[in-house]
């Protein structure tokens, strides 16, 4: 590059002496200077290099701001694929399960049947066709978990009781979707495996100057297969860190309180 500057300031100061004016370096204040003075063609180079130093600064500048919005595109886009795998990681035994419950519900032909048709209606279109928007009503939010509980109540019938503590002004809030349910089904799902007659969860949401305070609590897992559901549980937690980092950036709390028989989450994030 130096060298075709170098050829570039050497043609234009032949062009301007044949073409333009025969007066070499005014601008020196000497007389009778050759075209190819030394002096007169490193001044002529060096200001061609500022030309091309800014142009070249120029057209460097206009790419990088190129580059910068195609790879946030690339990377807003990657984010949002990582997202939608997050958030399909609702565990499908679930719905088999409360099919089969609704199954012997129906073989009973009991009263309840009817009702856990809707819920579970209501459950997988709320997790089909809400669960792909970027923000949801949070009352929305809500409905959606109380179904998810009355059907889990419905598998565990008198063995599981849940206590649902809720805060009353929620109407103007919005929530990502399907952010909290991996909470509360791995709640269910450490928190009734025991050989217990009765367990108790405990759900707890709560606004506080435009945040939301989420806490879950279960009991324990205590037998032999603890080591390896540790294992899967400490993988469930790197998910939710990694959602939660996705959508938070930094701006939330998760914290997890655990003790020799009690496991307890408590998750803060800002509320739109």
């Amino acid at each position: 590059m130096l060298t075709a500057i170098l050829i570039m300031t050497l043609l234009r100061i032949v062009l301007t002496y044949e073409l333009v004016t025969t007066h070499i370096w005014k601008e020196s204040g000497r007389q009778g200077v050759s075209i190819f003075d030394k002096n007169y063609v490193l001044s002529a180079y060096i200001g061609q290099i500022y030309v091309i130093g800014f142009t070249t600064a120029i057209k460097m500048t206009i790419d990088y701001v190129r580059n910068l919005k195609r790879t946030k595109e690339i990377e807003n886009h990657n984010l949002e694929n990582e997202l939608s795998m997050l958030k399909s990681q609702l565990k499908p035994h679930f719905f088999f399960n409360t099919l089969n419950n609704l199954y012997s519900l129906i073989l009973e032909k009991s009263d309840e049947a009817p009702d856990t048709v809707i819920k579970l209606s209501e459950f997988m279109s709320y997790v089909i066709y809400q669960g792909n928007k970027k923000k949801v009503p949070l009352i929305e939010e809500v409905k959606y978990i109380r179904n998810y509980i009355d059907l889990e109540r419905l598998r565990f019938g008198e063995r599981v009781e849940v206590e649902f503590a809720m805060s009353n002004q929620m109407e103007s809030y919005k929530i990502p979707p399907l952010l909290l349910l991996q909470f509360i089904e791995n709640a269910f799902k450490h928190g009734t495996y025991y050989e217990l007659e009765k367990v108790w969860l405990y759900f707890g949401l709560e606004i506080d100057d435009s945040w939301l305070i989420f806490k879950t609590k279960n009991k324990k897992k205590c037998n032999k297969e603890e080591v390896k559901d540790n294992k899967s549980q400490g993988l469930g937690l790197k998910n939710m860190r990694r959602r939660l980092g996705l959508l938070f950036d930094e701006n939330y709390e998760f914290v997890v309180n655990e003790d020799e028989s009690n496991y307890a989450i408590t998750l803060k994030i800002p509320l739109e």
